[in-house]
This record gives structure tokens, sequence and C-alpha cells, in this order.
């Protein structure tokens, strides 16, 4: 008997910030590979019935909780809700994150620590949390999204890159410590895509937008779909012994120096 090693069924998701974006291309692609959704949102509970609702118009099974992932009694009794309404979570994709875009010199503490917090800290509360469900059951999979940032630097991020390049670190000792009892735990790094926020600079002729073509290997801007093999392939027994990697779903700039801006 064959085993698709990319089946989903039966599984239960939890992605945190799913409501939107990158994490909403993610939850879409294990939907359809079979997974039950639960996805998270902290801004409004509008928003999230409006994002459940456009995942269940394509026939996912989905469902939403509103909590503060930076919150551990709250990601606490939300977990305990989550296990007890739809079941346990089998795979968990920490995706909430933000970003301020600031000089170091010119950034207020309270902003740098702010964005550790959500970036580097909730991926810690909702994996220790999860993790214990996992460890009990002898399986799990758990995905933090890092990001180029990871590895390079640039302007007015220095908080985001700190928080990308501490999660790959915490990555890679979460499976130090929780390999052991069959949990795999990785991370994506997404490249440069095309989203709603970078809308505004993804026009012919804007420097921004002229550069990242330029400076990527594949000659385009990612869409948002292009993270779902990723995703799904660390969510699946297809990955059962990757552990502790992050995967970088770039387009290749990560792989090349680039080139001069008069070469085709």
């Amino acid at each position: 008997m064959s085993i698709n090693l990319f089946d989903l069924k039966g599984k239960t998701a939890l992605i945190t910030g799913g409501t939107h974006g990158l994490g909403q291309a993610m939850a879409i692609g294990l939907g359809h590979a079979g997974a039950t959704l639960v996805i998270n949102g902290a801004s409004s509970q509008e928003k999230l019935n409006k994002a459940v609702s456009e995942y269940k118009s394509l026939g996912l099974t989905t469902y939403g909780y509103l909590f503060d992932v930076t919150n551990e009694t709250q990601v606490i009794n939300n977990i305990a809700k989550i296990e007890a309404e739809v079941g346990v979570i089998d795979i968990l994709v920490n995706n909430a994150g933000i970003i301020k875009r600031t000089p170091l010199e010119d950034m207020e503490v309270a902003d740098f620590e702010q964005v550790l917090k959500v970036d580097l800290v909730s991926p810690f509360i909702m994996s220790k949390h999860v993790v214990k469900g996992m460890i009990s059951r002898k399986e799990g999979k758990i995905i933090n999204i890092c990001s180029m940032m990871s590895e390079l630097g640039r302007n007015t991020v220095g908080a985001y890159a700190a928080a990308k390049g501490g999660l790959k670190m915490l990555t890679r000792n979460m499976a130090t410590e929780w390999a052991k009892h069959n949990i795999q735990i990785n991370g994506i790094g997404p490249g440069y895509f095309a989203t709603s926020q970078t809308a505004p600079i993804r026009v012919d002729g804007h420097p921004f937008n002229d550069f990242i073509i330029g400076r990527t290997p594949a000659g385009r801007w990612g869409d948002p779909d292009d993270l779902q093999g990723a995703a799904v392939f660390l969510s699946s027994k297809a990955s059962d012994f990757v552990n502790g990697q992050i995967i970088y779903v770039d387009g290749g700039i990560l792989a090349t120096i680039g080139k001069p801006s008069n070469e085709n």
C-alpha cells in the first residue's frame, strides 16, 4: 500500500497571525493538504471572523481564536480551549510578527522590545505550551517563520533582524531538546513577497522594486502561494527526519552575491 507522504488528513494545524498575508497563504496550503485549520488573530473579532469565512468559502474546515500570542495566560487558556473544542494540536506555525522600520539610533527602546516580544518571545511561549502535548503523544511539527533577515542586515530593520536571527537559533535549540520525542522543529525564511504591504513599492520604476527584481535570481517577487510547498513539507511525514533547519523560500537571493546593474 502506497503512502502519501504529504497527506495531512486527520491533523490539526494552528497558525498564529493566520488572518491575512503569508500566514493565510500557508494555512490555505495546509488546508488543501487535508489539515483542519485553527487560525489565531489578535486585532479584532470582526477581522478574525472574516478570515474564517474566507477559508470556509474554499471548502476548508477552519476555526478562529482571538488571543494575544505574547500573553502567556491567554495562550495557555486558548490552547486548552482549542484542544477541548477542536482537537489536539499536531502542527504549530508560529507566523505572527511585526516590523518597525526605524534607524537604530532613533528607535525607542520600547519599540525595540515590542518587536522582540512579538517576533521572538511569542514563538517561545506558543511552542512551550503546545509542545507539552506533543511530547506526551510522541509526535508533532513546529514551524517558525523566520526571514532572510535571519541571515542579512538592512537599514532600518535592526530590531526585526535581531528577533528573526534569534528565532533561527531558537529553532535549532528547540530541535536539540525535542527531537528525541519525535517532534520536528524547523523554520521557513521567506524572501520578498508580493503582499498588500509591499504593493506601494512593487511598481515599475520604483527603486526598491527594481532592486529586488534585479537582486533575485528568479527575477520576480515571490507569490504568497510559493510558501505552501515548504509549509506542507515541514508539516508532513515527508520531513520526519528533518530537524532544526531553515528553508529559505527567496527565489535564490541568499545563493548569490548579486550582479552589476548593467548585467542581464
